[in-house]
């Protein structure tokens, strides 16, 4: 691999702001913040939504009712029938 092209990859603390969770993992990202964990100290990166606030993984997604929106568009405009 060629030198000096490469970011670097080092463990990284992400922080998830809205429930205050942390986590540690591998990562390229760049951040000025640092904090620390088990004695050592890490570079902090903070996230808005993360798996423990994504409504998807939250169970909290809003399903959307899209066979009441067809029923109205073909009572409103008809339905087309297929030529034989």
């Amino acid at each position: 691999m060629r030198t000096g092209i490469h970011p670097t990859y080092r463990p990284v603390l992400f922080e998830d702001v809205s429930v205050g969770e942390r986590w540690l993992t591998s990562s390229t990202v760049a951040t000025n913040r640092t904090a620390e964990l088990d004695g050592v100290t890490y570079p902090l990166y903070s996230v808005e939504v993360s798996n423990l606030t994504h409504p998807f993984y939250t169970g909290q997604m809003r399903i959307n009712d899209s066979a009441g929106r067809v029923d109205r568009f073909n009572k409103r405009h008809g339905v087309r029938r297929a030529a034989k």
